[in-house]
This record gives structure tokens, C-alpha cells and sequence, in this order.
């Protein structure tokens, strides 16, 4: 009995040995320095309207969202290496520039529009406040190539990436090969800015009817106000249409906005309507970043818009400018707009640079 003991014992070690063996042989003969390829998942929200851009198009990778992100991260891409995409788009301001009027480039540069926050950019038909860029991969070499920008030209990017320590190795996990292309530098970026999807608010757990996101008092009259005096313009679930229109702010437009693409003087003055999603986190406001308070935004609809003569009809619907709202309705639509604060996009991981 003892034997048969022994004998089965053997025979259980000698079959977890051979086992071991072969996994070992199998883990072995994987080719070394394989790239991993599994896709991040996208999520849409339910109570999005289908995307504009194709995420099937252009499949997103953990090699090239990761590249994407190093690159927007990256002071590299500047002329004189000292800033990056994320200098003027801060993920703690929902990649706006926090309190900046207008945003500082090389050599201390100031440019003359307010930074708009990215995220839902999938969304977009077109992209910049005068519509200029109408392909999402194009956007980065705006900022790349403006002289108050990156101050920097695509020869050059692709230079300095190929003299880099890290980037070389990035973009060989991302697609496959050491070659650095001025291609695919913009659809790393536009990989990692894609993704940025803001759709967690109090806003959108109301919508969906989830457990725990009921409106406080001022805020369900605030969403009141707001559907009857700005969801003209800032319709809901993205919070604009992507129109071009003046809101006047001045009686001569100083920045021509959508006329100096379009040239028609009809259109000056007249910028895209932003979206009013993280509006709380994302001052100052307007083009220019002249107002640095809600409260502001809402006196000067209340009581100062001018009589531009472009200013949109909707502003000037009964011979008397602007929107009416008292102090109190005020301070109801402030109480709404802040349910559109997306705390989760702000501290995803994903997102920010550790």
C-alpha cells in the first residue's frame, strides 16, 4: 500500500514537472518585444446623438491613445521646448486654459482668442471659434505651426521626435515601425483628445434617471430658465448647435471671427457657439476671455448686449436687446449650469499626466 503510495507520487511530479516544461517552451518560443494592440473600449453615452467622427475608421489603440498622450504632455513638440498642448489645455479646467484670457505661447507670445476646452471634440463638425479646420486630424498643427503657438514646422517635429530618448520606442508599439511621420504624430493626438468624452455630469444622471441625481429647487428652475431663454443656441445634450453667431459684445467687432474665413461681412464678428458643458471650471468666457465670472456672462445678456449689426435675432426677438433675467433668475441658471460640471472627466486617470 505504501508503495503504490510512493509510486503515485511520482508519477503526479514527474506530470507537473512536464506541465511546467511545456508552458515555459510555449512562453518561450513568443516572439520577444511583441506590441500589445487591444483596443481601449469606447464607451458612447446613451443620451449622445450618434458621433460625427468614426471611431472604426481609425481604431483605438492603448499603443497609440499612450503615444498620443506623451505627446500632448510633450514640450518636444514646441520650437524652444518649453510648452506643450497641455500648457494651454489643462485637464483640472477640463483642457481649457484656467483663468487665462488668452494663452501664452513660445517666447512669451500672446495670442488674441480664448483656449477652448477639448473634449467632445467627436462630436464636431468643425473646429477652432471661426470654423477654419474642418478635419479632426488637422487640428493639432494649428497650434504646432502658429508663430504665437509651438512656433514650430513638421521637418522639425519629426527631427527632434527621431532625436528623442523615448518617442522613437513609442512609435514603434504604436505602429510598428521606428518611422516617425508627421501623419502619425496627428492621429496619436488625435487618439488621445478623442477620447476625451465628458458625459458624467449631475446634468446627465438626471436625464438617465439614475438613482441619486435629483435637481435641488434652484436647479430644476434653472433648467427651466435655461430651456426657455438659451436652448436656442446651446442645445441640449452637447449644449451648442455649432452655429456661427454674435452675441454682442461690442458695437465694431475688433477679432473679425467667422469673416476672416468666409470673408463676407455678414459674418463678422460672429464665433461658434461653445458648448456650456464644465462651464463652471472653464473661465473666463467668450472669445476673447473677457469675462472672468457666470455672473458676468449673465449681466451682460441681461442688460449690456450692443447693437451690433450682425448681432443674432435671437438676441433682439422683441425690439428690447439681450435676455431678461432679474438677479434671482440669474442665480437660478448658475445653480443649473453648474450640473454641468463632469468631476469623474476631471480626475479620470486616463487623462492625466503622472
Amino acid at each position: 500500500m505504501k508503495l503504490n503510495i510512493i509510486k503515485t507520487t511520482r508519477i503526479l511530479i514527474m506530470l507537473g514537472i512536464a506541465v511546467f516544461v511545456f508552458c515555459m517552451s510555449s512562453y518561450r518560443s513568443a516572439p520577444l518585444g511583441k506590441v500589445e494592440t487591444d483596443t481601449i473600449r469606447v464607451v458612447l453615452p446613451v443620451n449622445f446623438p450618434k458621433p460625427v467622427y468614426n471611431f472604426d475608421q481609425n481604431p483605438i489603440t492603448k499603443a497609440k491613445f499612450e503615444l498620443g498622450k506623451a505627446l500632448f504632455y510633450g514640450a518636444v513638440l514646441s520650437s524652444d521646448h518649453s510648452i506643450s498642448c497641455s500648457s494651454c489645455h489643462q485637464a483640472s479646467a477640463a483642457f481649457a486654459n484656467l483663468n487665462t484670457a488668452v494663452s501664452k505661447g513660445v517666447r512669451d507670445c500672446l495670442g488674441d482668442r480664448n483656449a477652448p476646452p477639448l473634449f467632445n471634440l467627436a462630436w464636431q463638425k468643425e473646429f477652432m471659434l471661426d470654423g477654419r479646420i474642418k478635419n479632426i486630424l488637422d487640428v493639432p498643427t494649428n497650434a504646432l505651426t502658429s508663430p504665437c503657438e509651438m512656433n514650430n514646422q513638421p521637418d522639425s517635429i519629426i527631427k527632434m521626435l527621431k532625436n528623442d530618448s523615448v518617442f522613437p520606442a513609442l512609435f514603434e508599439q504604436a505602429f510598428g515601425s521606428n518611422s516617425i511621420k508627421t501623419e502619425n504624430v496627428l492621429t496619436a493626438l488625435t487618439q488621445f483628445t478623442v477620447m476625451i468624452i465628458s458625459a458624467d455630469t449631475k446634468y446627465d444622471r438626471y436625464i438617465r434617471k439614475e438613482m441619486g441625481a435629483d435637481f435641488t429647487a434652484d436647479e430644476q428652475r434653472g433648467y427651466i430658465l435655461f430651456k426657455e431663454k438659451c436652448s436656442s443656441c446651446h442645445k441640449e445634450p452637447l449644449f451648442t448647435d455649432g452655429s456661427y453667431r454674435n452675441n454682442g459684445l461690442d458695437d465694431l467687432s475688433k477679432d473679425r471671427g467667422r469673416d476672416s474665413i468666409t470673408h463676407l461681412i455678414s459674418d463678422r464678428g460672429r464665433f461658434r457657439v461653445p458648448t456650456l458643458r464644465n462651464i463652471e471650471i472653464t473661465r473666463p468666457y467668450m472669445h476673447d476671455g473677457r469675462f472672468g465670472s457666470l455672473k458676468q456672462v449673465l449681466q451682460h445678456y441681461a442688460s449690456n448686449v450692443r447693437n451690433h449689426a450682425n448681432l443674432d435675432p435671437i438676441l433682439n426677438k422683441t425690439g428690447s436687446r439681450g435676455i431678461p433675467l432679474s438677479i434671482v433668475e440669474q442665480s437660478q441658471l448658475i445653480a443649473f449650469l453648474k450640473t454641468l460640471t463632469d468631476i469623474h472627466l476631471i480626475n479620470d486617470r486616463r487623462f492625466i499626466n503622472f
